[in-house]
């Protein structure tokens, strides 16, 4: 198989990481992207990734991420971002924090996405791949977080069609529960957790590999006619269409 180059947002820990690993299994060059210097520059030695540190949710941040690559991209895993509303910062009060809150998810989990695409769009090759993190949220609500990965799925509908003249794919793989990752910082109690599981088919959590192994098949030839869909990786917690 042809080494491709393969970007991979927020590669830095939990799902990013596994799917980073992955590719470089795979044979890929691998370049992972982040805000976090040390985390990230850490996960790229173990890997074998090049490290990028770059705060995505901004244009200076998606600029300077180009401006480090070289060549063509064959694949673009939209994975930096995560639900701000579990990390302890507290929003003002009133509509201001209404505001804030909506604003913050929007930025690191839309802008996040959009923007990189945006700056890598005449980079991606020729039948390559973008492929970019959803979620469950997107469907069983979650206030701002929700609302934010809904609207990825809406943009990932337009980029679709506005890329696949040139055989481009674009997908959402959209997690439910994953544990062993950052995302709940903490927050996640026993009790919903088991409430979590019981809601899926399978009677377990998910892992970060799970959603790995999915983005590497979505990123494979095989997968060459399959795009503008959301592909649901939560053992059957989200039963819809």
């Amino acid at each position: 198989m042809v080494q491709r180059t393969v970007v991979v947002t927020g590669g830095g820990t939990g799902i990013g990481r596994a799917s980073a690993e992955w590719f470089a299994r795979a044979g890929d060059r691998v370049i992972i992207a982040g805000r976090r210097e040390p985390v990230l520059r850490e996960a790229a030695s173990a890997i074998g990734a090049r490290a990028v540190v770059a705060d995505l949710s901004g244009p200076s941040g998606a600029r300077a991420l180009a401006e480090a690559i070289d060549g063509e991209i064959g694949v673009l895993v939209n994975n930096a971002g995560g639900n701000p509303d579990l990390q302890g910062t507290p929003a003002p009060a009133g509509l201001d924090g209404v505001r804030a809150a909506w604003q913050r998810n929007f930025d690191a989990n839309v802008l996040t996405a959009v923007l990189a695409t945006e700056a890598l769009r005449e980079r991606i090759a020729d039948h390559g791949r973008v492929i970019t993190i959803g979620s469950i949220a997107a469907r069983s609500g979650a206030a701002s977080y929700g609302a934010a990965k809904a609207a990825v799925e809406a943009w990932n509908l337009s980029l679709g069609g506005e890329l696949g003249p040139r055989g481009i794919t674009c997908n959402v793989v959209s997690p439910g529960l994953i544990i062993d990752t950052e995302f709940f910082n903490g927050q996640l109690s026993d009790e919903r957790k088991e409430m979590l599981i019981s809601q899926t088919a399978t009677n377990r959590a998910g892992v970060p590999d799970d959603v790995a192994e999915t983005i590497g098949w979505l990123a494979s030839p095989g997968a060459g006619h399959i795009t503008k869909q959301v592909i649901h990786v939560d053992g059957g917690a989200y039963a819809g269409h």
